[in-house]
């Protein structure tokens, strides 16, 4: 079972896969045992791992020797034009989770494990996961590699840097936004901007909270002195095109289409109108193509794009579940944060796009430790065992639950088991799911890899068996972006209704002047909550949610949606997460989860 670090504070993260010790995978697993386990770190378990060579994986997966580039020994990207081979023809399962907490559910280590258990029950599956950002790297300790037993390897390259994606997406942001000055702020082309009317800021894949306000154009031959912003580069519409596009002719398009200022005469401008989709589709010319990766079992993941759930749609991208499908007969896809997030914007926006299909089945990630704490318990005693906060956290899940059985959709719980956690609270949680009419099964993939999901993958590939007919979505995009806006807060969060400002309320006819009414909506809201505000725990009622800002994101295809405080560039904790780390003479890494 799992054990979650001990000494420093964190900050809630989507992907916290690795905040954990390790056990001795032979030892039977059962609550209390601490004098029996041996404790390493994810990175130790990653170094003595054996990896194959990734060609090796890539027959495995069904690829052609054609079909990949490799990166070195033990990555590899994958040509789209593998696609071509064969026709879509696997089942695809959403892992999502109940409202995350700052200890960790572990939710991408689940999506790993599995993985991993349904290709040890017979059947060929592939995982797809999004890419890490460095500034949570750096920061709180949040990884996209997952942890123990259920990580994909290399985890020290997919955590710092990778193949290069995510600087390709900064590097194609900030080279609109460069050209979008020289072109307008020089009044080359005629048309002559105020600085106010541009829309497009800069990226870094850092967090750095000293970059949330700047003034740019300093000097005498610099240009406008303005103010501006950066914000994370997961946060930038580059980034969400890559996650949304069918390929690269449509990456280019979508680029194009980016909405990058508003001229004197209130009209939209774009990329396209300063010729810049070409120059941008160049540096995402291989940006554009899945990375292949190899769990610790040796089968093949696909990690792609990494846009954030609680400020971005929170998914890696379609065409690497696009090829996934294709090559095999079922596909684990794992969605960030909570159902309120990343699995609504799954079904409601991603799956509406050009080529997507929506999922057979979720799973939802429990854990004891998240439902206590959203049963009242302060998280310096979530280690204590407490059977009535179990119950009392109980509806937090079951809203969760309520959320993706509205979708049409079967739902299995998988109790993702921590080291703390007794048999009592344990069969406790699975007691109230299967109350509730909905199967869940007690997990130990992090302490056992796919052997400790078994049961998860066989009940799994059960639901995927019966058919469930259209997907019932939140909203029919004929609706109108307010009433996107309260459907999804009524039907998914549970709020009595929105309250928009004056200056939103324009903004949104501005946006249905300009045609894009159609448009699905991202919400960007806390993860912390069911509502929008973090401080309230469980599965509150009688709250309204407060809509703050909004955005067209034009080239992506969606209207982003800016609740309570919600930031676009994150700040490093207290005590980051770069403080603990360090690197031998021989390049091991240490302190990197």
């Amino acid at each position: 079972m799992q054990r979650p670090r001990s000494g420093k504070s964190t900050e809630p993260d989507e992907r916290t896969g690795g905040l954990c010790y390790n056990t001795r995978a032979d030892i039977p697993l059962t609550p209390h045992r601490e004098e029996e386990m041996a404790f390493k770190s994810d990175i130790e378990i990653a170094y003595e791992a054996t990896m194959w060579p990734i060609q090796n994986i890539a027959d495995k997966m069904g690829l052609a020797a054609d079909d990949v580039d490799l990166h070195g020994k033990y990555i590899a990207k994958v040509q789209c034009a593998a696609r071509g081979r064969h026709e879509p023809r696997a089942r695809k399962i959403l892992v999502t989770a109940m409202t995350p907490t700052p200890a960790g559910e572990g939710k991408t280590t689940v999506t790993i494990g599995l993985a991993d258990a349904l290709n040890r029950i017979g059947h060929k599956a592939v995982a797809t996961i999004r890419e890490p950002s460095l500034g949570p790297v750096f920061g709180v300790k949040g990884g996209a590699a997952g942890g123990g037993y259920s990580q994909v390897l290399p985890m020290e390259d997919i955590n710092l840097h990778f193949t290069g994606d995510i600087h390709a997406v900064g590097a194609t942001h900030n080279l609109l936004a460069s050209l979008l000055d020289n072109r307008y702020t020089r009044v080359t082309s005629g048309v002559c901007l105020l600085p106010a009317s541009l829309l497009w800021h800069r990226v870094v894949d850092m967090n750095d909270r000293a970059l949330r306000d700047v003034v740019i154009g300093l000097g005498e031959t610099a240009g406008q002195v303005r103010q501006s912003k950066y914000e994370i580069t997961a946060a930038s519409e580059i980034m969400a095109i890559l996650a949304l596009a069918f390929d690269l002719e449509d990456l280019k398009r979508r680029m194009g289409n980016v909405m990058v200022a508003e001229s004197a005469e209130g009209e939209p401008m774009y990329a396209k109108d300063i010729q810049a989709q070409g120059a941008m589709a160049i540096l995402m010319k291989d940006a554009v193509k899945p990375n292949l990766v190899q769990t610790i079992d040796h089968n093949p993941v696909l990690v792609h794009a990494g846009p954030f759930a609680n400020i971005a749609h929170g998914t890696n991208s379609l065409i690497a579940m696009d090829i996934a499908r294709r090559y095999a007969d079922i596909t684990v896809v794992e969605a960030g944060f909570g159902s309120d997030l990343g699995a609504e914007k799954f079904f409601n926006l991603v799956s509406r796009q050009k080529g997507a299909v929506p999922p057979d089945a979720v799973v939802i990630v429990a854990t004891v430790r998240a439902l206590k704490h959203h049963g009242g318990v302060a998280r310096k005693k979530l280690d204590e065992t407490d059977v009535a906060a179990v119950r009392a956290g109980f509806p937090n899940l079951q809203k969760h639950i309520e959320n993706m059985q509205a979708f049409n959709r079967p739902v299995v719980v998988a109790v993702n088991s921590f080291f703390s956690d007794t048999t009592e609270e344990l069969q406790t949680v699975v007691d109230l799911t299967e109350t509730i009419g909905v199967p869940a099964h007690v997990i130990d993939v992090w302490g056992k890899g796919g052997a400790g999901a078994e049961n998860l993958a066989a009940g799994v590939w059960e639901s995927v068996q019966a058919a469930c007919g259209p997907v019932a979505y939140t909203y029919e995009l004929t609706d109108s972006l307010e009433d996107k806006m309260r459907q999804i807060s009524q039907r998914i969060y549970g709020a009595d209704d929105i309250l928009l400002t004056r200056s939103v309320q324009r903004k949104l006819q501005k946006f249905t002047d300009w045609g894009y009414g159609h448009l699905p909506v991202c919400m960007a809201k806390t993860q912390s909550s069911l509502s929008d505000d973090p401080a309230l725990l469980g599965r509150p009622t009688g709250f309204l949610v407060e809509i703050q800002d909004v955005k067209v994101c034009s080239g992506a295809g969606f209207v982003v949606v800016y609740t309570t405080d919600i930031l676009t560039m994150p700040g490093l904790p207290k005590a980051p997460a770069a403080d603990a780390m360090d690197i031998d003479p021989d390049g091991r890494i240490r302190g990197l989860f």
